[in-house]
């Protein structure tokens, strides 16, 4: 995983750091459309809706699909630690192939994702996947373990970089704060719904197949998928589609406005702001905490459910994997909700005293509260307590649906919020956000077998409950000290008036 460049644009070209996966709301789009940008049939803005939601759909699709990549074969680990000879009785060495993968999503988007400012979403994404295309065939046809622990670390880097040009998308071509609510809360499902499904469709391919099959039939549905994304995935930047017909007198004004540009100088700013934020920011530290841990414990359940499952109703590994749909519906349930946190969201705006007419911030979190206490919490406390070979299989299986239902909650809320409370930096804070969810996704799950055999099952899942629980109710401070907080914040006030002053220039 649902991973940090400049997803957010608008049309005259504007835009400076780099952003985060999941910064998905164009920089000032609710006033950067010029006279120019109102009437242009060419605008993203303008386009018709049935070609927003074309783009829309296929960018979540995308999303989805490549996301799979980094777990479908957590269950073929028996085979492949057989056949490479890797000890697992003390560590569980067969992850590595995935934590590789994770650490190829945190290391590349910092450094290829910035292109896309300069040549485009549509360029960067194809030549991409070409590069993906080549990385599976290592993954399908390896020889020794070290060339999937190697190979997987470059596929991730690919699967971010297109994962996250797919987030761009959707800033691109919605305009409005309302009507981008939906397509992000898609992207955002369709984001940790991939990792979760990868074992059940890797389970599927294994039972009737072999692992190598895993790898082959990824590359033969990607290959076969090419064609749609080469002839329906448009571009969307407005500023790479303006730059690429002849100057009018109107489109010479839409260019006079300050370039992106990739620098070394950008780079490093993009790479160094989102460790000095996760430094210095107490919001940010612990909305990274939050969203970090959230996002690894979806990681962990490919190597918790295995052992939850194998144990107490000897289960066999493509079982175990199947049982993980539980996850994806539960996602697909908290995707649902995210309906009524949007209501809520916008509803907030009519008791805003600080900044009237506008919603509150911290509205973004009270589903993700919710989220974070009853679904994953509870869900993680049901897992705990349900453990026993008498009890139905169903019942853990339930608990599985709450934290899916709860994640999506959680990191969607604390993605907006962070956007929201951060404006102009909110890419560096989503970058440090996305950062730590790769991290956590890669280590956590090692720690995952010591871990259940030394608490047992019951108390190492009810471990994770209980931090799960403090990260849930630490940002409902924020409910009564928010304002006074992010009135101290220096990045939080610098951001807000960078982004005042540039909406006064455009108007």
């Amino acid at each position: 995983m649902k991973m940090a460049a400049d997803t957010r644009t608008h049309f005259q070209g504007q835009g400076s750091e780099s952003h985060g996966p999941r910064v998905l709301e164009s920089l000032g789009s609710e006033h950067s459309t010029s006279s120019h940008s109102n009437h242009d049939p060419e605008h993203p803005y303008n386009w018709p809706v049935s070609r927003k939601w074309t783009l829309t759909i296929l960018a979540a699709f995308t999303t989805f699909i490549s996301m799979m990549n980094g777990t479908i074969i957590t269950v073929a680990h028996f085979d492949i630690s057989e056949q490479f000879n890797v000890d697992e009785t003390q560590f569980p060495h067969s992850y590595w192939p995935v934590t590789t993968w994770a650490i190829g999503g945190a290391c590349s988007a910092l450094f290829i994702l910035p292109l896309a400012e300069d040549f485009g979403t549509r360029p960067v994404f194809l030549t991409t996947y070409v590069l993906f295309l080549c990385f599976l065939v290592p993954q399908a046809v390896a020889q020794n373990f070290a060339t999937l622990v190697v190979t997987r670390f470059f596929a991730g880097g690919c699967v971010s970089v297109l994962a996250n040009t797919a987030a761009g998308v959707v800033g691109n071509v919605w305009e409005t704060e309302w009507a981008r609510s939906i397509p992000v809360s898609l992207y955002i499902v369709g984001y940790m719904a991939g990792s979760s499904a990868g074992p059940v469709v890797g389970a599927v391919i294994f039972q009737f197949l072999s692992w190598r099959w895993i790898g082959y039939l990824q590359l033969i549905w990607f290959g076969a998928l090419f064609p749609v994304y080469y002839f329906f995935f448009y571009e969307s930047r407005a500023d790479v589609i303006l730059a690429r017909r002849p100057m009018s007198k109107e489109d010479t004004e839409q260019r006079s406005g300050p370039a992106s540009s990739l620098s070394l100088k950008g780079l490093i700013t993009s790479a160094t702001r989102p460790v000095v934020l996760f430094c210095t920011e107490p919001v940010l530290f612990v909305s990274t905490l939050w969203s970090s841990f959230t996002v690894g414990t979806l990681f962990l359940f490919t190597q918790s459910v295995e052992q939850v499952f194998m144990d107490l109703y000897d289960w066999s590994v493509e079982e175990t994997g199947y049982v993980q749909a539980a996850v994806v519906i539960g996602e697909i349930l908290g995707w649902t909700l995210n309906f009524l946190s949007r209501k809520l969201y916008f509803a907030s705006a009519s008791r805003n005293t600080e900044t009237p007419g506008a919603p509150i911030p911290e509205a973004r979190l009270y589903m993700a509260v919710v989220g974070g206490v009853l679904g994953i919490s509870g869900g993680m406390f049901v897992y705990a307590w349900t453990s026993y070979p008498y009890i139905p299989w169903i019942a853990p299986a339930i608990s599985l649906a709450m934290v899916g239902a709860g994640s999506v909650l959680v990191v969607t809320g604390v993605s907006d919020y962070v956007v929201d409370a951060y404006s102009m930096y909110a890419g560096s804070a989503i970058g440090a956000v996305a950062t730590g969810e790769n991290l956590f996704s890669a280590f956590l799950p090692l720690a995952t077998m010591s871990m259940y055999h030394t608490l047992g099952l019951n108390w190492a899942s009810t471990l994770l409950g209980f931090i799960s629980l403090v990260l849930a109710l630490l940002p409902t401070l924020m409910f009564v000290w928010g304002r006074e907080v992010r009135a101290r914040s220096t990045f939080m006030q610098s951001g807000k008036q960078d982004m005042n002053v540039r909406k006064e220039g455009v108007v």
